[in-house]
């Protein structure tokens, strides 16, 4: 190994410029400082490795696909450019704007690595949008993909559900309530979310189903609340107001929320009617 030697004559220097024109984009190079004076040299630094500045991708990305997750987002995929780079790829820089919009002002997201991937959160409903790829490094970005295309889904259900009516008995709870019919601007019902939890814990369980009833085996150790919400290939749909089924003993029970048919708002926990009928004893 050949080393080179530079002397800076100010002790005050802590930058050191190297230039050589025939040094290729990123080439390694092994680095020691010292120090001198009149008396003689001082020990060395370890020895480090740096690199020469490099040069941007040279490349675009390759095979752009996306489709559409919901009502407001989106997923993109590429793949790595079909040709070698001169320049190295850090990752990779996804440009998207509506078609409302101008190119110019389109908002970027950067993935790190490897990552041929991205989803892309927040858009607007039934609205189409522009993605392109760019691969990048320190040296600034390389030549654009192709772009291409994708629309957001219509939003999801803006109804809730209305009409809960609940039952108990032998640890079930028996939950109907009315189907929610989409708009025609929205996207149809596939199912319906039935979250339920404890009254004293955060901790949130969800059941699917395709059918206005759902049968729930609990305990009824514990106050429980529960509430219902459609969901659509735009996303979950409004919730039901909370549905708060008490403590329940030795009894058969029955409750209602209110009915959210027509209803324009949501409140907090809704009140409930209940009636009780005591077991007879054998």
């Amino acid at each position: 190994m050949i080393w080179m030697l530079t002397v800076l004559a100010s002790a005050d220097a802590s930058r050191y410029v190297f230039r050589n024109e025939s040094v290729r984009p990123f080439s390694p190079f092994e680095v020691k400082v010292g120090v001198f004076n009149n008396k003689g040299e001082g020990p060395f630094s370890p020895t480090t490795v740096v690199y020469s500045a490099e040069e941007e991708p040279t490349k675009p990305p390759a095979s752009i696909f996306a489709r559409s997750l919901s009502a407001t987002d989106i997923e993109v995929f590429w793949a790595s450019p079909m040709e070698k780079n001169r320049g190295r790829i850090q990752g990779y820089e996804v440009k998207y704007w509506r078609h409302d919009d101008k190119e110019e002002n389109a908002r970027k997201i950067r993935t790190i690595g490897n990552q041929t991937s991205t989803k892309i959160t927040n858009l607007k409903s039934s609205a189409l949008y522009h993605l392109a790829v760019k691969a990048y490094n320190t040296a600034g970005t390389g030549p654009s993909s192709a772009t291409v295309n994708v629309t957001t889904r219509k939003p999801p259900p803006s109804q809730p559900p209305g009409n809960i009516i609940w039952n108990s008995s032998d640890s079930k709870i028996i939950l109907n309530w009315d189907q929610v019919k989409a708009l025609d601007n929205e996207s149809e019902v596939k199912g319906y979310k039935v979250l339920y939890r404890w009254n004293r814990q955060s901790s949130t369980s969800v059941i699917e189903t395709n059918k206005t009833s759902v049968e729930l085996s609990l305990p009824f150790d514990e106050d429980y609340i529960i509430e219902i919400k459609p969901f659509s290939d735009g996303g979950d749909g409004s919730s039901s107001e909370q549905i708060r089924i008490p403590k329940i003993s030795n009894a058969y029970a029955r409750g209602a929320g209110p009915s959210t048919s027509n209803a324009c708002t949501l409140s907090a926990i809704s009140t409930i009617m209940i009636s009780l009928t005591a077991r007879s004893s054998l």
